[in-house]
């Protein structure tokens, strides 16, 4: 057991170490290229595989949106040409991928009833890509399966009685108690990351309370948050309104610099 740990320690001091926007330490064993093909690769699937909505005040909107975000973004994600696709789907969805890819379902728009609302989701899935969760889950993943593999060629190794159902409690152990956990954390940090890119670009912060709402009003959080992947929108809710006074002077900064943006369907 003694080397299954040192391997472990190792494998994840070998691993690259990271820093995200919100200072949290992370562990990344991907480069940055890795995980751009793998954004692209996976968007050029979805979009082979979803239909897309030709609708052009759609895209129109879902772009002017976008491109706000975007244009405040640090200047190595700024400069990325950046596609946004609106996928005709019912679920009120967003997502962004390494390699310059958001997503839009168009099940969103009726959730994210303004241009503010639209701007916190896709804030919030920029924040993601920014902070490098993907990385950082990607690797979570292999660390943990790791972790795995090695306890049980130990139990094995010497005999363990009851094996089949200790490394079963392992499994739920992980699941709950490291997995979750960590995509809640995750969760979180997108939404500050954000709420503060969207204020930036002069959207209205305030009106990530009120997405929220809609969310909450449309069942969005009804699994118990100890057994969520993400956190419940009454946690969003108070979570983003702590951080309401900070999100507001950046709005008016980008606003006293002539930020105002216009998007509308």
């Amino acid at each position: 057991m003694k080397k299954t740990v040192i391997a472990l320690v190792t494998l994840t001091a070998l691993a690259g170490c990271k820093t995200s926007p919100t200072g949290r330490t992370q562990i990344a064993l991907y480069s940055d290229s890795e995980m751009n093909t793998m954004g692209v690769q996976s968007f050029n699937q979805l979009k082979d595989q979803k239909p897309i909505n030709s609708d052009k005040k759609v895209n129109r909107y879902v772009q002017c949106v976008a491109d706000n975000v975007i244009s405040v973004l640090p200047k190595k994600y700024a400069a990325q040409q950046w596609e946004v696709v609106v996928f005709e789907d019912d679920s009120a969805n967003a997502f962004a991928l390494p390699g310059g890819k958001i997503g839009v379902h168009t099940g969103l728009l009726k959730i994210a009833t303004n241009q503010d609302q639209l701007a916190t989701v896709l804030g919030h899935e920029v924040g993601h890509v920014i902070a490098e969760h993907s990385n950082e889950r990607a690797s979570q993943g292999n660390l943990l399966q790791y972790g795995m593999q090695a306890t049980n060629a130990v139990l094995q190794t010497q005999n363990v009685k009851y094996q089949a159902q200790i490394m079963s409690a392992l499994g739920v152990g992980a699941q709950y108690g490291v997995v979750l956990p960590f995509s809640r954390t995750h969760e979180t940090e997108a939404d500050n990351v954000g709420l503060d890119l969207m204020a930036k670009a002069g959207f209205n912060p305030k009106e990530s309370v009120t997405l929220w709402q809609n969310m909450a009003k449309a069942g969005s959080g009804a699994t118990p948050e100890f057994l969520s992947t993400h956190p419940a929108p009454t946690s969003r809710i108070s979570e983003l309104r702590a951080r309401m006074p900070d999100a507001m002077k950046f709005k008016n900064a980008a606003s006293q610099s002539g930020l105002k943006p216009g998007c509308k369907i």
